[in-house]
C-alpha cells in the first residue's frame, strides 16, 4: 500500500504575482520584522553570504504547543538581492521531518511589468517525504500545516494590502 507522501512529486514549484517591487519581496523574505508578519509568524535569521546560516524561530504558541525553539534551519549557498536565494532547508518540526536530509529552496524574484513581480519558490524535496507531505499543506491549518500555498498567499496579502490575511 502506498501513502499519499510516497507519490509525491520530489520538486516543488510555487509562483505567486505580487504587486510590490522586488525590493520589497526580498525584505519580506529575509527580515525578521517582516516575517513576524504573515504566515506562520515566526522571526527568520538569515546570515545572507554563502555559507551563512539560516533560522525560522518558533512563535511561543508554537512552543507551547510542543514545538522546538528552531522549526527551520539550513545554509545559504548563494545569495543575489533581491532576485535570487538558494538555500538548504532542513524541517525540525518534529522527529520525522528532523530525521529527513536537508533539502534544497530556491527563491526567485522577476519584476514585469505595472508594478507587478514574480516570485517563485523551488522546494527540492527528494527523500523527503513527510516534509513534503507539510510543505504542500496536507495538513489542517490548526495542526500547523498550510504549506507554501498558505505562506505566499499571506506574503502577497501582506505586501498588496499592509495587513496578513489572518489579522
Amino acid at each position: 500500500m502506498t501513502t499519499a507522501t510516497e507519490t509525491r512529486v520530489t520538486t516543488q514549484v510555487y509562483r505567486v504575482y505580487i504587486k510590490a517591487s522586488p525590493q520589497a519581496i526580498w525584505d519580506a523574505i529575509t527580515k525578521p520584522e517582516w516575517t513576524a508578519r504573515y504566515g506562520y509568524r515566526g522571526l527568520t535569521e538569515y546570515d545572507l553570504r554563502p555559507g551563512g546560516p539560516y533560522k525560522a524561530l518558533a512563535t511561543e504558541q508554537m512552543i507551547a504547543m510542543g514545538g522546538p525553539e528552531v522549526m527551520v534551519d539550513g545554509e545559504v549557498i548563494e545569495a543575489d538581492p533581491p532576485h535570487r536565494l538558494v538555500q538548504t532547508w532542513h524541517a525540525l518540526f518534529d522527529p520525522e521531518t528532523a530525521a529527513e536530509a536537508p533539502q534544497r529552496l530556491t527563491w526567485e524574484i522577476k519584476e514585469e511589468e505595472g508594478g507587478i513581480s514574480r516570485l517563485t519558490v523551488t522546494h527540492e524535496l527528494e527523500g523527503a517525504p513527510k516534509t513534503a507531505a507539510a510543505v504542500v499543506g496536507d495538513f489542517d491549518l490548526v495542526s500547523g500545516g498550510g504549506g507554501w500555498s498558505w505562506i505566499l498567499s499571506d506574503l502577497k496579502t501582506l505586501l498588496e494590502t499592509g495587513s496578513s490575511a489572518f489579522d
